[in-house]
């Protein structure tokens, strides 16, 4: 930690990122089942099982869309992926993401790292817009999404229930 003007703030640290491969899975199955079960971010009450995150990898991979992984002393911290936001062939060009870090690895700086790679990633791929669905009260990441270019959100409110209780969704954009 940096301790600067009053504040703290944490170092920032260079983050390996690569291609997910089979072998990420099982990590990045505990990531997802970790965001379903205590957090806001997945809207869905269900955990998953491998295979649900195996098929999700083949489609990815198959539609030439990339899911990334961050290591940190040889353990996935997070993973990253866009695809395309609807699916209507108008919408082709529209890529709508995701990124999850580990518990234990927040404010490392492994979100940025991840969300940084992959709009060089849209970008090189032709991508024209990523937009990220955010759950309105995630503040940390509507502010690392900021930084990093997108609009300031929409919120369309009450859209989304989870935990009994409903759910605003911020929509942010950056054009590519």
């Amino acid at each position: 930690m940096i301790r600067a003007a009053g504040r703290t703030r944490v170092a920032r640290m260079t983050v390996p990122i690569r291609p997910a491969a089979d072998a990420d899975l099982d990590a990045i199955l505990a990531i997802h089942n970790a965001a379903i079960r205590d957090t806001l971010a997945i809207w869905s009450d269900d955990e998953v099982d491998r295979a649900d995150r195996e098929r999700w990898l083949a489609a990815h991979v198959a539609d030439g869309h990339p899911v990334i992984v961050a290591e940190v002393d040889g353990q996935v911290a997070g993973y990253a992926a866009y695809a395309q936001w609807r699916e209507k062939v108008g919408y082709r060009f529209t890529m709508e993401h995701s990124v999850y870090v580990a518990e234990g690895f927040q404010r490392r700086g492994i979100a940025r790292a991840l969300m940084e790679e992959l709009i060089a990633l849209a970008r090189a791929a032709g991508v024209h817009t990523l937009i990220g669905a955010i759950e309105a009260g995630n503040t940390a990441s509507i502010a690392l999404h900021e930084q990093l270019g997108f609009e300031a959100p929409a919120i369309i409110r009450e859209v989304g229930i989870k935990h009994g209780q409903w759910l605003d969704l911020a929509l942010m954009r950056l054009q590519l």
